[in-house]
């Protein structure tokens, strides 16, 4: 008789920050009743993938065994969390759990792919629990930058999980739930075998803020401006949204939002319950007719996004609003490593039209909803599991994530994408390697990421292209000369004429000379026409370009 296990299979969000999806799994090797939890994306960047829309995790593995997924868990709503969850899950089609706004999220995107929302099952707290296969599955209230976000407790034959999702220590979190340290304790006493823990904030040895503490500096920097003020931070912190209206209102400021994404937050928070009394907004087209210094904009964009509400104020006119000298333009945010570029842009921009640019000023007006190092500590003695597998954080968080919990005596591992552990012994042990790569959303298409597609895209980039086109009649003799467009590429080169013209003379002449058997072959006229386009493009421009060659007969009558 096979031994029952208990598994941990990462499939995105270890190793990397965002594109979290976790697999638990217990039953007969090979045979386990599996579970999902999240199912985020990451987001695409110009340098490794130019057109792509979202980064989704490579689900090959857990489609191949759908067959034994009993659920998918969804802890909130960041889109690192829930994003890709209407891509994939045609592909898994598992029921669905998550918590009233977090709910609320995925039904807009089921409801928007085409989903039929009947698949989503709202879950009240603990002690409410899920019983799905051998697994009993509570959500835990946490404080985190979003409403409702919850910690899993996953109760197993082999021993409890606490998954911790995303969070951090606060007491006052403004909208949600505040940390509870009672609840926790209690579930502490009942024993933890294993913690998987966010590592984002490992390296941060400074305590955790509330959100609570953001209201004073932020009330009184806006009172101090004279100009309009507009002020940008992450669309789905609606406690900080909340903030910044009521600092406005306080100086007396109508508020106008703008950014589709901040709205559909917004609604979310109102239709679950979890947000009641935020102060009166305008609209775009009321706000064009207050005077500058009674009104604040609070915008998405923080991040540098290009077609976000920040960055089209930076580039002028936006739904009839713009900013001049004497206003001022604050992220109330920190930039996400790797969104620098677009940041610095936005910033530069409003410079040059006389606007203040103010940033978190070193936390004064902003707070991670991350647990910092002595927070992270201090869950690790208030739930002293035997095992603790770090996860949400790049190869350097989680090992020293899994350092801290060495030196305490909890057994701990790095655990990266791709690598199938087996918890049921006293160390996590690997048991397999799974490949586990990145599907790409281009459009409306999901491709892989080895599917050629953005490498091709990518080569085209970097080397321009050339379009060759040749004509062979019924005698397999070339009709005319060959016709070029090049696109990406210098006009002209070393000679001083046209490249396309210089790349037509050197095929003309091939053809010219070209054996019959070369040219009633499309294989050895593709390629002898591909390496004269190149030898050409490096002689005149110092290019090989990527080079597609067209080769129409004409068929006898």
């Amino acid at each position: 008789m096979t031994k029952d296990r208990l598994i941990y299979l990462p499939l995105g969000g270890a190793g990397e920050i965002g594109m979290n999806a976790y697999v638990y799994g217990y039953g007969p090797e090979g045979k386990e009743r599996l579970i999902l939890v999240d199912l985020g994306v990451t987001f695409p960047d110009m340098d490794s993938s130019p057109g792509v829309d979202l980064i989704l995790p490579d689900t090959a593995w857990l489609e191949a065994n759908a067959h034994r997924l009993e659920a998918i868990f969804i802890t909130h709503a960041h889109e690192d969390h829930i994003g890709a969850l209407a891509h994939l899950w045609p592909r898994l089609k598992a029921p669905v759990y998550a918590r009233r706004f977090t709910g609320r999220i995925a039904e807009m995107k089921l409801d928007e792919a085409g989903i039929a929302t009947d698949i989503l099952h709202i879950v009240a707290p603990r002690p409410d629990t899920v019983n799905v296969g051998p697994f009993k599955v509570q959500f835990v209230p946490v404080s985190h930058s979003i409403p409702e976000s919850s910690a899993l407790v996953i109760d197993t034959p082999a021993g409890r999980i606490v998954h911790t999702g995303d969070f951090k220590l606060d007491g006052n979190p403004i909208v949600g739930e505040a940390f509870d340290p009672l609840l926790w304790h209690e579930i502490a006493k009942e024993g933890v075998r294993v913690m998987t823990c966010d590592s984002t904030n490992i390296f941060n040895p400074n305590p955790g803020r509330s959100e609570a503490t953001l209201a004073v500096p932020l009330g009184e920097f806006i009172a101090a401006q004279t100009g309009m003020v507009v002020a940008t931070t992450f669309a789905s912190n609606v406690a900080r949204l909340k903030t910044l209206a009521e600092a406005a209102q306080a100086s007396g400021r109508s508020i106008c939002m703008l950014g589709r994404a901040m709205k559909k937050m917004l609604s979310a928070a109102v239709e679950s319950g979890v947000l009641t009394d935020f102060p009166p907004i305008v609209t775009p087209e009321e706000a064009v007719h207050i005077p500058r210094e009674n009104l604040m904009l609070i915008v998405t964009g923080s991040q540098g996004e290009r077609r976000a509400a920040s960055a089209q104020l930076s580039r002028g006119k936006y739904l009839g609003l713009s900013m001049k000298d004497g206003d001022t333009f604050l992220f109330s945010s920190k930039t996400i490593p790797g969104n620098e570029r677009g940041v610095i842009r936005i910033m530069n921009a409003f410079s040059e039209m006389g606007v203040e640019v103010v940033d978190d000023r070193g936390g004064l007006y902003h707070t991670s909803g991350h647990a910092n190092r002595p927070d992270l500590e201090a869950v690790h003695d208030l739930l002293a599991p035997e095992i603790l597998i770090p996860m949400h954080g790049e190869h350097r968080h989680l090992r020293e994530h899994a350092k801290i919990a060495m030196a305490k005596g909890i057994a701990s591992d790095v655990v990266t994408n791709g690598m199938m552990m087996d918890l049921t012994t006293s160390r996590p042990q690997v048991v397999e390697y799974i490949e586990t790569g990145r599907t790409y959303l281009d459009g409306t298409v999901l491709i892989g990421a080895l599917d050629g597609v953005v490498r091709d895209r990518i080569r085209m980039g970097l080397n321009g292209h050339v379009l060759v086109t040749v004509i062979i009649d019924e005698d397999d003799v070339p009709l005319g000369d060959a016709w070029v467009e090049t696109m990406g590429l210098a006009d002209k080169g070393r000679s001083g004429s046209s490249l396309g013209d210089q790349i037509e003379d050197e095929l003309a002449e091939f053809l010219e000379r070209a054996n019959n058997k070369l040219v009633a072959s499309d294989q050895k006229l593709d390629e002898a026409i591909r390496r004269i386009v190149r030898q050409v493009s490096m002689e005149e421009i110092g290019k090989k370009p990527e080079v597609s060659v067209v080769i129409s007969r004409l068929a006898a009558e």
